[in-house]
């Protein structure tokens, strides 16, 4: 039986590599993904094939870097930067957004929980805005004064 660092790890491999099907496999039928920020869900096996093709749809030269994986059973919590170039529709629940060209690196935290060998949940938390305005989309944060 595979440990669930392990199973977290091959999630991310499983993007890099465009397995889609390996990480559904790896996902509790009753499995849901919460993006926090959004509080947008997916659900499954189909959920995880329909979250990864949001991302390669819209950065098709993706590629995520873990960072750090700290696991405490049943939880395993993944730090990662993803990067890519905006050359595909980025569809958010605010809305459709064209193909940008620009490139983005994102850094994200993934908590995740196991039952059973298989991914009960994923809660992601990453800055939308940092991504809205590294796509040129928004205004870049104002810097903090200097004391």
């Amino acid at each position: 039986m595979t440990d669930n660092t392990t199973l977290a790890r091959s999630l991310y491999d499983g993007f890099n590599s465009r397995d889609f099907d390996h990480e559904a496999a790896l996902w509790a039928d009753e499995g849901v993904m919460t993006n926090v920020g959004s509080g947008q869900e997916d659900h499954g096996p189909e959920g995880s094939r329909q979250s990864n093709r949001f991302w390669d749809e819209a950065f098709p030269d993706g590629r995520v870097t873990v960072h750090r994986v700290v696991a405490a059973d049943p939880y395993v919590v993944v730090e990662f930067t993803g990067r890519g170039t905006h050359t595909g529709m980025l569809t958010t629940p605010e809305g459709s957004i064209p193909a940008t060209g620009r490139s983005v690196t994102l850094e994200f935290c993934d908590v995740l929980q196991f039952r059973d060998g298989r991914v009960w949940s994923r809660r992601r938390y990453f800055d939308s805005g940092s991504m809205m305005s590294q796509l040129g989309l928004a205004a870049e944060p104002a810097q903090a004064a200097e004391q």
